[in-house]
């Protein structure tokens, strides 16, 4: 087998940064993703892989077979969409759409695995089938979920999937994986609380839903120091707030809506998030002579790593960089991902490449203005698929 390393792979330097900088300069948001996905479709059929469209609107999915036998099947996974955000860096490649950004680096995850599918077109010297999934609409919509839905793996069966995503702030060109779960489940929440409201400077004569907001405010984190388990990690935030209306400050409002979100790791916890938050709303309502309407949204599901394929994950990144450059136990994070759900139907695991720390001249936190994919590490990341590929099926 070929140990292949991002060196290896350095005459794709300039035509992959030309490729991500022009997706960058035109990002697409979820379900949008036209002349994203255009772009993926005639590269993978330019290097003679089977192109299939449709999957999710947007979606493409690529598929190669080894010229060795064998009958596994696996799947990479990148993501396409971007942000509704305003970019203000001023590098020339810079969004030219406004309020839409790649400001978490979905880029550079298409573009890397583009490199990988160029490659292994090239030398399919393996045993087996690879689907190279080019999933849309990660950022809060769901896209994996409506591939699946939509006939992802009933189309491409894979024995196993696998997810790639960068991280700022760790070394560029470092891995870091874990087994279990890695990645939390993402709900969220709103609690609507309804009184009678009435003159600010006669309180006593109604019922106050801010008061008793307040106080739910404050007593949500109670939940989390007294309810959970302090061995299991959670978080419970309030993201939106809207009650009255500015130009009447003396007016106390009839209702206040609270809006956030709630992070887990486990089914248990997040069935105590779900109900305890309802009951703390009723509670304190009640207890301030109010009523509260309480609604609860499961959205992403906790992101579980296999074991069998985080260990040939963290091979494929030694085989990259070097045993010394993988964490193959990194912390689990508070964040979410939608590749979650493709981790619920097959086995596989999902890995993060630094994209710079701060000795590197600095990084900017993904979902930022500021945000920047680092061009430095396309090669490595699509080396890592190579030769992610090359363990999966090298052998077969």
């Amino acid at each position: 087998m070929t140990r292949f390393t991002p060196d290896l792979l350095a005459g794709q330097q300039a035509e992959l940064t030309a490729i991500r900088r022009d997706i960058h300069r035109h990002p697409e948001t979820a379900f949008e993703e036209e002349r994203t996905s255009q772009i993926v479709a005639e590269k993978l059929q330019s290097w003679g892989i089977e192109v299939h469209r449709g999957l999710a609107t947007t979606g493409v999915v690529g598929t190669l077979k080894g010229k060795r036998p064998g009958q596994k099947t696996i799947g990479l996974r990148a993501d396409m969409d971007a942000l509704h955000l305003q970019e203000k860096n001023d590098f020339d490649y810079a969004s030219s759409i406004p309020n839409k950004m790649h400001a978490c680096g979905h880029d550079g995850h298409t573009t890397m695995l583009l490199g990988a599918a160029r490659q292994l077109a090239a030398a399919p010297d393996f045993g087996g089938t690879v689907h190279f999934i080019f999933q849309p609409a990660e950022e809060g919509q769901g896209g994996a979920r409506v591939m699946i839905e939509e006939g992802l793996f009933d189309r491409f069966n894979c024995d196993a999937v696998y997810g790639m995503h960068n991280m700022p702030g760790f070394p560029r060109g470092h891995f870091a994986i874990r087994s279990g779960p890695m990645l939390a489940a993402s709900d969220s929440w709103e609690v609507t609380f309804k009184g009678t409201g009435g003159h600010g400077a006669m309180p006593y004569r109604g019922t106050d839903p801010t008061f008793v907001a307040g106080q739910f405010i404050v007593a949500l984190q109670g939940i989390i120091g007294r309810n959970v388990p302090p061995t299991q990690a959670s978080v419970l935030s309030v993201g939106h707030i809207a009650a009255g209306t500015a130009g009447s400050p003396n007016v106390i409002p009839s209702e206040v809506l609270i809006r956030g979100t709630a992070r887990s790791f486990t089914p248990d916890v997040r069935d105590l998030l779900e109900r305890r938050v309802g009951e703390l709303a009723v509670g304190i309502a009640q207890g301030g002579g109010c009523d509260a309407e309480y609604k609860y949204f499961r959205r992403y599901p906790p992101l579980i790593n296999s074991i069998e394929q985080t260990s040939i994950a963290v091979e494929a990144a030694a085989l990259t960089v070097g045993r010394d450059k993988v964490e193959p136990n990194t912390p689990p994070v508070t964040g979410a991902e939608d590749f979650a759900f493709m981790l619920e139907k097959k086995p596989g695991a999902y890995i993060m490449i630094g994209n710079g720390g701060p000795d590197e001249g600095g990084c900017h936190n993904v979902h930022s203005p500021l945000y920047d994919f680092s061009d430095a590490i396309l090669t490595t990341g699509a080396a890592y698929w190579v030769n992610l590929v090359q363990l999966e099926l090298g052998d077969a």
